[in-house]
């Protein structure tokens, strides 16, 4: 066996590039010695600490921590760094079931959407729902797009997962009412019901509903529609409408698998009074 091998020979053993071998070198973590030729030669010594760079990196541990614990490694500080990592694959683990839950509920529920009818009309009842949201005029969606990720840099320690975050969109009525397709007003996302700090809340009650598929130059047509039918149906209308992105551009490329949901808050004296006219 050798006693020194070059840095291309490391980088291959070890599958580490090049330039972190010489960035553990500026850190003073690896001292490699020089050839005639001034090519780095690494020990067996260097070695087992990339090993262990390798390790603690796996559970993010920084290099300056490395670095410490290299160079004061003892039977002591050994056991304290593997109370550490205990700790943090306890952590890791917990992180992993939870997102476990995240990705079997989105699963289920992406299979449901896909049964989802669009075109038809309904009521649902929905529980009180805190949000954040960015106000803005948006006319295109990459704006909109952005203004997604604003908020959600704004936001991120409330937003476990992006992937399946609620997201909405209040249109600009004016626009509609012109006919103008897909331009809005704000973005919102919609928090957990525990949430404390908000922007603002979409109150507990009965939504008119709707869900249409493709891509969103038919929302115009889709609330005229809406509007229409609450119309026909005499309920009293208490806010405006806004969209909800069941399938959008984090789960399909594909603008016909997109799936929007339109909702409208229908004001609930509404069935208060139904109720107290057609008592059970």
């Amino acid at each position: 066996m050798k006693n020194y091998y070059k840095i291309s020979e490391i980088s291959k053993l070890y599958n580490i590039g090049p330039d972190s071998l010489r960035y553990y070198e500026r850190l003073g973590i690896l001292k490699p010695k020089r050839d005639t030729n001034g090519y780095r030669l690494y020990s067996l010594k260097e070695l087992y600490k990339l090993n262990m760079i390798r390790d603690l990196r796996s559970l993010d541990f920084s290099m300056e921590q490395i670095k410490k614990y290299l160079e004061e490694q003892s039977v002591c500080n050994t056991l304290r760094l593997l109370h550490e990592e205990h700790l943090l694959l306890q952590t890791r683990i917990k992180e992993l079931k939870k997102r476990k839950k995240i990705i079997r509920a989105r699963i289920a529920d992406l299979a449901a959407l896909l049964t989802i009818p669009a075109g038809t009309f309904s009521i649902k009842d929905c529980p009180r729902r805190p949000c954040v949201q960015l106000s803005e005029y948006i006319t295109r969606d990459e704006e909109m797009d952005f203004l997604i990720k604003k908020l959600h840099k704004k936001h991120e320690n409330k937003v476990y997962d992006f992937g399946t975050q609620t997201i909405g969109a209040f249109f600009s009525m004016e626009e509609l009412n012109r006919g103008i397709p897909n331009v809005y007003t704000s973005v919102f996302f919609v928090l957990e019901q525990t949430a404390e700090q908000c922007d603002f809340v979409l109150p507990a009650g009965k939504y008119l509903s709707c869900h249409y598929r493709g891509n969103y130059e038919q929302n115009a047509l889709r609330v005229r529609e809406l509007l229409d039918y609450a119309e026909q149906k005499d309920l009293p209308l208490a806010g405006k409408p806004f969209e909800i992105y069941k399938i959008d551009n984090r789960d399909t490329v594909c603008p016909e698998e997109f799936l929007t949901e339109i909702q409208l808050l229908i004001d609930n004296s509404f069935f208060s009074q139904a109720e107290e006219n057609n008592p059970l």
